[in-house]
């Protein structure tokens, strides 16, 4: 038996993988820490994950699907309507539009019994733009729970229903909810701090045979995750990826850190932090943001002092980039790559400059 690719069909590599007919399925990864990989997700991981959620979140649902099903947040909201018996609600073709989702959700959750819940999954920047959307923002209210992953996300801003889950698509999906693992999950800390996930929902490993990223720990199989994380009485906090650490002078600054203080500033929608070379510090922090609807001009003194007040001063971004929209992979996430290429030649667009 072989994995059903997502890519090719992701409706029929899911009825082929719940039917058992293929050992799981196979799905590209992010691509956020490099070239994008084959990751091989067996079926029983899949079923775990799906059970799993549905554990936490208090029973079976609906799922509306908003993000695309060839990648694994996707590929999980059909999964899972499948396992509760109820056909995904699905939005209308086309780039993310903050009417066409609250259209979509109205009437998922009008053609959905009352008694049943109605579950959907977004990345941070989708929930951001309908909930400044002042027409769509009431949409969010008729979700039993808004499941938000994949970058910075300011949970202080967040509606009550939203539930924010870090995991991977070698964990297939979401595997840890407001810090806490779901039923089945182990997670752990290394000697740099980088996290560590064990339980039935890693992947088999990946297409190429390369080394799959896992190692044995007292007879337990570990994925090791590309994040470094703080664990205080089982809880899990999310400083950032390992090889996004930006080394300015002596210091080390994780950039989501950096990003949900910006994102807590109601002048600013979206935000990107990466390094650009420096002689002086050799890496200077520059930050990419979107301002907010009706927001003034940005300047980059004010900006830090604002965020001097939360953030200790070697984390200030010396160097602020006005953009209208931020570079992002197709799974949601913020291309670094491209963002730091645009910080580094991006003179056409609003800039302020700080090197107090």
């Amino acid at each position: 038996m072989t994995y059903a690719s997502l890519s090719q069909d992701p409706d029929a590599a899911l009825a082929a993988a719940l039917a058992n007919e293929v050992r799981g399925v196979s799905v590209a990864t992010s691509g956020s820490s490099g070239e994008p990989r084959t990751a091989c997700l067996g079926s029983a991981a899949l079923r775990a994950s799906a059970n799993a959620t549905h554990e936490r979140l208090g029973g079976p649902g609906r799922w509306l699907l908003a993000l695309s099903p060839e990648r694994i947040a996707g590929a999980q909201v059909l999964l899972r309507s499948a396992l509760s018996g109820h056909a995904a609600a699905r939005m209308r073709p086309g780039s993310f539009d903050p009417g066409v989702f609250a259209e979509a959700a109205l009437a998922a959750r009008a053609e959905t019994p009352g008694d049943v819940p109605l579950y959907v999954s977004l990345v941070p920047t989708q929930i951001r733009r309908v909930a400044a959307d002042p027409v769509a923002a009431h949409s969010l209210a008729v979700f039993d729970a808004i499941l938000v992953g994949g970058a910075a996300f300011p949970r202080e801003e967040a509606p009550p229903n939203v539930v924010e889950t870090y995991g991977s698509t070698e964990t297939a999906g979401g595997c840890v909810y407001d810090g806490a693992p779901l039923p089945g999950v182990g997670i752990a800390l290394d000697g740099e701090s980088r996290i560590l996930i064990s339980g039935p929902v890693l992947f088999d490993g990946y297409a190429d045979g390369g080394d799959d990223g896992t190692e044995l720990r007292d007879g337990k199989r570990w994925l090791r995750m590309p994040d470094a994380g703080e664990l205080a009485d089982g809880t899990l906090s999310i400083l950032g990826r390992l090889d996004d650490v930006i080394v300015t002078g002596a210091f080390k600054v994780h950039p989501a850190v950096v990003e949900r203080a910006l994102l807590a500033l109601p002048s600013i929608a979206e935000a990107a932090v990466v390094a650009v070379p420096d002689d002086e510090w050799g890496e200077r922090i520059v930050a990419l943001v979107v301002r907010a609807p009706g927001a003034g001009a940005l300047e980059a003194s004010a900006l830090r002092a604002t965020l001097a007040r939360t953030l200790p001063r070697y984390t200030l971004p010396r160097e602020t980039v006005v953009v209208e929209n931020l570079p992002l992979l197709d799974s949601g996430k913020i291309d670094r790559r491209a963002a730091r290429a645009l910080a580094l030649s991006s003179p056409g667009g609003p800039r302020a400059r700080d090197d107090a």
